[in-house]
């Protein structure tokens, strides 16, 4: 080969490398023909996911792929499995229900059944003779004590031992009017309070009413104004003294009950007959309960200066002859008396506590929530409504006396509000644990639902409870007492070794347990 082949055949192959330099840099003229960038970077195009198009398998691809054994074997497989595993579910389900604890069912209550009565039988020192007006406007007071119903009055027209007096149909003036009575009904009524009329005929005399031959005179008088006061709201009427009446003239008295009681029908709110005796035996109470046909009865059975034992036999022995959405508990008369004044200031938050966890309805006087007491001789005291701040701050007298009226209330509202939710409180049964001299323990328990227990020391000196029952823990936490620095809330204690002070009284729970 001759030297200029050769050299041809250099520059060819320096041709071949200089292009393939440009390409590699992205220089000269070649690069834009070529479509690539500076760089170094290749520009390449990449089909959009849209310009792809996924077709599947056809119809007759799928049938040769769902007709080979192995995918029949899979769905069968799978079918089986399925109805397995749904039967399963079923029984499982079935065995849970089966085996679950059934749920007791609920007793009837009425709504004087669900929380305390609140009695007013002197308006004008219970509002400070704002009469029914004044009432109107203490509602919203009531309502945050969770009272369920007010029993109210007398209200009507009447002068001591005058029967020619005697008007049923109208509120006496003192008092207020018939449109203030609405009124309170109307505003009560929107707060889920209801309104009982005590309508004792000669509730000012001596004889409640008049005698057994002035009965005949004005029974239809009576009838006639409980149908009209029914047809404007009231909820109930409370009678005091319904031995005589029951005694004496049963005709007339059913006659009475009838009215109430006629057209209950079922759905619709039930109006309530409320009867009040000063029996204090409990086989007479539960006779007259019987005999009266009351919804509820209220009595003297509990005395203040009964021992726990004399209580403890006297709350059993009715609990067990009677239903009990129709006992109702009070302290001495609660008609006409106060809790502080019959059992001292000292017993009250006791007392409030035994009220508020008995099997039934508990009533109270206006001022038990605070521990209102009799003031000069008068039977009516004025409420005490609290005092301003500056009042308290310039006297401390009366700072002691605000905070102590702040404490019963308080826990009177703690009370109430439990006695509303709890189930076991609420209708639980009654079981009687210990009933000593000066002691008391009871159980009360409904169903799966929490149990509460409560212990109360009456004596002057501490005692130590033991308590046992079947089913019973060894030991209960504390829910309100009142003490709460020997026993604060949420406490623990020892239901083998429960000490108790003297007037000091105690409510524990302790959980359902199979």
């Amino acid at each position: 080969m001759n030297k200029d082949a050769e050299v041809d055949m250099k520059e060819v192959e320096l041709n071949e490398l200089d292009l393939e330099k440009q390409l590699m840099t992205g220089g000269g003229a070649g690069n834009s023909l070529l479509g690539t960038e500076k760089n170094g970077c290749v520009k390449v195009k990449v089909p959009e996911e849209s310009d792809v198009k996924f077709t599947g398998l056809s119809k007759e691809e799928l049938m040769k792929v769902a007709g080979t054994p192995g995918w029949v074997r899979t769905r069968w497989i799978l079918l089986v499995l399925f109805w397995l595993g749904w039967v399963g579910m079923l029984a499982g389900a079935i065995v849970i229900i089966v085996q679950a604890p059934r749920c007791k069912p609920l007793p009837e209550m009425n709504w004087w059944n669900n929380g305390p009565l609140y009695q007013i039988w002197d308006v004008n020192a219970f509002v400070e003779m704002d009469g029914l007006k004044g009432l109107v406007e203490k509602i919203d007071s009531l309502n945050q004590l969770k009272v369920k119903g007010l029993v109210v009055g007398p209200l009507h027209r009447v002068t001591q031992d005058s029967l020619p007096t005697l008007n049923f149909m109208e509120v006496n003036a003192d008092i207020g009017s018939n449109e203030e009575l609405k009124n309170l009904l109307d505003k009560a009524h929107k707060k889920g309070i209801s309104v009982v009329l005590d309508m004792t005929p000669n509730f000012q005399g001596q004889n409640l009413w008049f005698g057994k031959e002035e009965i005949n005179e004005f029974v239809d008088k009576l009838k006639d104004a409980m149908s009209y006061w029914m047809s404007v709201g009231v909820d109930g009427f409370q009678f005091a003294g319904i031995d005589e009446v029951v005694k004496f003239a049963p005709s007339k008295w059913a006659s009475l009950r009838e009215i109430v009681q006629a057209n209950r029908t079922e759905g619709t709110k039930k109006r309530v007959l409320i009867g009040v005796t000063k029996t204090i035996v409990a086989p007479e109470v539960s006779k007259l309960f019987n005999d009266s046909g009351v919804d509820l009865l209220l009595s003297e059975v509990l005395k203040p200066n009964d021992t726990a034992t004399q209580k403890g036999k006297i709350i059993e022995d009715l609990y067990l002859s009677q239903n009990q959405t129709s006992l109702a508990w009070s302290v001495g008369v609660s008609t006409k008396n106060h809790l502080a004044t019959l059992v001292s200031s000292k017993l009250v938050k006791l007392y409030q506590l035994l009220l508020f966890s008995l099997p039934g309805t508990p009533v109270f006087s206006y001022g038990d929530e605070i521990g209102l007491e009799k003031q000069n001789g008068t039977l009516s005291p004025k409420m005490l409504w609290g005092f301003s701040e500056g009042e308290e701050e310039k006297n401390e007298t009366l700072k002691v006396e605000g905070e102590r009226q702040r404490s019963y209330r308080s826990f009177f509202k703690t009370l109430s509000d439990l006695r509303g939710k709890e189930r076991s409180l609420q209708h639980g049964d009654f079981q009687l644990l210990q009933n000593k001299t000066s002691s008391l323990a009871f159980l009360r328990q409904w169903d799966q639902s929490d149990r509460y227990l409560v212990a109360l020391n009456w004596g002057a000196e501490p005692v130590s409870l033991s308590l046992s029952y079947e089913g019973l823990p060894a030991q209960a936490t504390v829910v309100l007492s009142t003490d709460p620095a020997k026993y604060p809330l949420e406490a623990t204690v020892d239901l083998q070794q429960l000490e108790l002070e003297l007037g000091q009284a105690v409510l524990l729970r302790f959980p359902y347990s199979t």
